[in-house]
């Protein structure tokens, strides 16, 4: 008698393992066709369709059955959509149901992690930490990787990062040289990259293929990090190291074949190279899950193998269109790469003075264009012309500081833009007018988010401390403080804030003296009395710099004769008796010929049986005399020619 299929499918469901899921789904589907309404078969098929990645077929599945199969399979159909990439359903479905169990809130922790909102998926990890202390490890894991790419979206640029102590798993330390590399902390992360390596060769607990797969993002990012450093030759040999494989994962392989192909020392033909680019796109993006910032950068850099290409048409329009729909001026990198490579396939082939004018047409037409803007001033620039940088950069900001419009005084007082006029005014002397734009750009910052701004409160506050001016030393305290509110644990703002209010509010500062050692601390067993008693030492001059004393008796014997240095011409040989004409001019010399038909016509009456001509001798001052032709008077017998009317 055959066995029944539920009675099977329970039986094969006691002796599965993992690799059994295309019997389980087998299994299933006879259970199903026995009886339609078997529940249990049903979350089966759903199990084993997604054990083995067919997660389109997973969902139809859950939509086929009851609705009883889908409240069960909350957690499979949300964990489908988010393998599919279907970020917004997946949340949806997520709060409808609500975090019922900790499955649905491990899903629903990595659905804000595609989605780039890390700041929510930090919150659901720690709550997860509050829980099965046999996760905590891989919670925390996630947590770094929240927070590293967290980092990557911000890009604050803080180079003064630096762990409170070195990871103890290959892991962590990966994700804090990733944090490290956002932050432009590039020597940190090398040290982390190379520790999680060694940690990564060193685990007992990996196998040798998923140890070689588990170092290959690790070597990724080491090659980046040489290349930032400008060890080109290394980051290339380091990229070069590993192979990418059919089972290497598509976003993976996308970002390595990309870098590869910046690394590379020669360049290739631009249309062989525009339709490999266009080739690995196409075959590769639709099935890599890229970050936001990772597909700016690819799409980048495909726009420029384009212009290369002399594609111009699809850059112009591509560009066009994504400048219309962003909102200028602006001080987002993306949107002015974008207006930057839009410009440069404008101006493909003008050089010099037509493409300066072609720009300021444009300019012209797209007045707020930042990137268009610093594109003329590099011009400048670059052709040694900084007074015409700098009026261009002026210009610029005469249109943003309108008043009553806020959005244009976040452009204008952004960190580049600032430090940029600060540069080109000290450039050009105009050290007064820059510290009065440090001033202004503090004094924005310190009523607005500081953000991407505290390293231009601290350059601002640094650079004012130091002032004898009373409201420039009010705008350095109002800079150091807002720096404190954001971050009271740093010495350096606590340190600002002592050196510019101390003068003038003392009792404001109390508070911070306290951080810092005493005056008695640095100077003690210092013997000032005896450095008094010793006295300054003044510096004493070179030796090469001292004059001769002069002597108190310069007559008679003793005088020093001081002899007239002789000057003669460079080309003068000694016993050799000097040319007596070297005075006369070179027309008036014997050794003279005319050049052309008149010395040919010269030569000829020269020659034997010619007419002779008078001649007069005339004695030199040096010695010696010269035979010189004697003027005749001009023939009148030459009728002049009447001139025409």
């Amino acid at each position: 008698m055959p066995q029944d299929p539920a009675t099977r499918l329970a039986a094969l469901l006691r002796a599965a393992s993992i690799d059994d899921h295309e019997e389980i789904l087998s299994a299933a589907n006879i259970a199903i066709r026995a009886n339609p309404n078997n529940e249990t078969a049903h979350h089966t098929r759903v199990t084993a369709l997604l054990k083995l990645d067919r997660f389109a077929e997973a969902l139809r599945a859950i939509s086929d059955g009851d609705l009883k199969l889908g409240t069960s399979c909350v957690l499979e159909r949300t964990y489908a959509l988010y393998k599919l990439g279907k970020l917004e359903e997946a949340a949806s479905v997520l709060g409808s149901s609500g975090l019922l169990n900790r499955g649905l809130t491990h899903v629903a922790a990595q659905v804000a992690y595609r989605a780039e909102k890390f700041d929510k998926a930090q919150s659901i990890y720690h709550q997860l930490m509050a829980g099965d202390a046999a996760e905590n490890h891989d919670v925390r894991i996630n947590i770094k990787a929240s927070q590293a790419q967290a980092e990557w979206k911000t890009l604050s640029g803080s180079s003064n990062f630096e762990p409170e102590k070195m990871p103890d798993t290959f892991e962590l330390c990966y994700n804090a040289a990733c944090a490290s590399i956002a932050r432009a902390s590039l020597g940190t992360a090398s040290r982390l990259l190379h520790r999680a390596l060694a940690l990564c060769d060193a685990s007992d607990e990996l196998t040798r293929t998923e140890k070689e797969d588990e170092r290959k993002p690790i070597l990724a990012q080491q090659a980046f990090v040489l290349a930032k450093l400008g060890r080109m030759d290394r980051a290339t040999e380091t990229l070069s190291s590993f192979d990418l494989d059919a089972e290497t994962d598509d976003d993976f392989k996308l970002i390595v074949q990309n870098n590869r192909l910046a690394l590379e020392a020669e360049p290739r033909n631009p249309f062989l190279l525009e339709r490999q680019i266009t080739s690995w796109r196409m075959t590769l993006q639709d099935k890599a899950k890229l970050f936001d910032f990772q597909l700016r950068i690819l799409e980048r850099n495909s726009s420029i193998a384009d212009v290369e290409a002399h594609k111009i048409n699809g850059v112009r329009s591509r560009t066009q269109r994504a400048i219309k729909q962003a909102q200028l001026p602006s001080s987002d990198s993306e949107i002015n790469s974008i207006s930057l490579i839009g410009t440069a396939a404008e101006t493909q082939g003008m050089q010099n003075k037509s493409l300066l004018e072609f720009m300021a047409a444009l300019l012209k037409k797209q007045p707020y264009d930042t990137a268009l803007v610093l594109t003329i001033i590099q011009y400048h620039l670059e052709h040694k012309n900084p007074t015409a940088a700098l009026h261009t950069l002026e210009s610029f900001f005469s249109l943003l500081e309108r008043p009553n419009k806020e959005n244009l005084h976040f452009v204008r007082f952004s960190p580049g833009l600032v430090a940029l006029a600060v540069f080109l005014k000290n450039r050009k002397g105009k050290h007064t007018s820059a510290k009065t734009e440090l001033a202004n750009a503090a004094k924005f910052w310190c009523n607005h988010p500081a953000g991407p701004a505290a390293s231009l409160l601290k350059e601002a506050g640094t650079e004012l401390v130091s002032s004898f001016s009373e409201d420039e030393l009010e705008c350095a305290g109002a800079a150091f403080a807002r720096l404190y509110d954001d971050n009271p644990t740093s010495a350096i703002p606590a340190a600002g804030l002592v050196a510019s209010l101390a003068a003038s509010d003392a009792s404001a500062v109390a508070k911070h003296i306290k951080q810092f050692p005493s005056i008695e601390s640095l100077v003690n067993g210092i013997d000032v009395e005896n450095l008094v008693d010793i006295g300054v030492a003044a510096p004493t001059g070179s030796s090469s710099s001292k004059k001769r004393v002069p002597q108190d008796d310069v007559t008679g014997d003793n005088a020093a004769k001081k002899r007239k240095r002789r000057r003669l011409p460079k080309n003068v040989v000694e016993d050799k008796t000097p040319d007596p004409e070297r005075w006369l001019p070179l027309r008036d010399r014997s050794t003279y010929r005319l050049k052309g038909k008149k010395g040919r016509r010269k030569a000829a009456e020269s020659t034997q049986g010619g007419v002779i001509k008078e001649e007069e001798t005339i004695g030199l001052v040096g010695g010696g005399d010269v035979k010189v032709e004697r003027a005749t008077a001009s023939s009148s017998t030459k009728k002049k020619k009447k001139s025409k009317k």
